[in-house]
Order: structure tokens, then sequence, then C-alpha cells
């Protein structure tokens, strides 16, 4: 799936996935929602993202875990 609003360049955050146009990492969304942020609040903390945005960041994980094979130890 194409992720239109995720950007991955190896200058802008050594390559982390991030939201484009900004240089706030998918990581940094999905552990603010994980801690209980809500997406109002996390809009608040970074001003430039949106709703969209923020779901967009889900739905980037989500399929970025669908082709993962995942261990828990």
């Amino acid at each position: 799936m194409r992720h239109e609003r995720i950007e991955i360049n190896p200058a802008i955050m050594d390559g982390k996935p991030v939201i484009r146009g900004t240089r706030v990492p998918v990581e940094l969304v999905l552990c603010e929602l994980g801690a209980g942020m809500t997406i109002e609040t996390i809009i608040a903390e970074h001003p430039r993202l949106t709703a969209d945005d923020i779901r967009a960041a889900q739905a980037f994980a989500a399929d970025y875990l669908a082709d993962e094979d995942i261990i828990f130890r």
C-alpha cells in the first residue's frame, strides 16, 4: 500500500519514517498514542500535524506489521 503522508528519506531523521513535510517520526506519534494522548493533544504538541497525518501513521504501522513475522520472547 502506498502511504502518501509518510516519507522515508535518509537525509531526514536518519531515514526513519516521518510525517511528510515534517521531522515528526511515525514512531513518536505511535508512542504518544500508546501513552494515551488524544489526537487533539498530539496536534497541540505538533501543530504542523493533522488528524489525517496521525491516522496515516497508524495505517503505515499496521501495514508494516502485516508484512512482518513477530516473535515474542
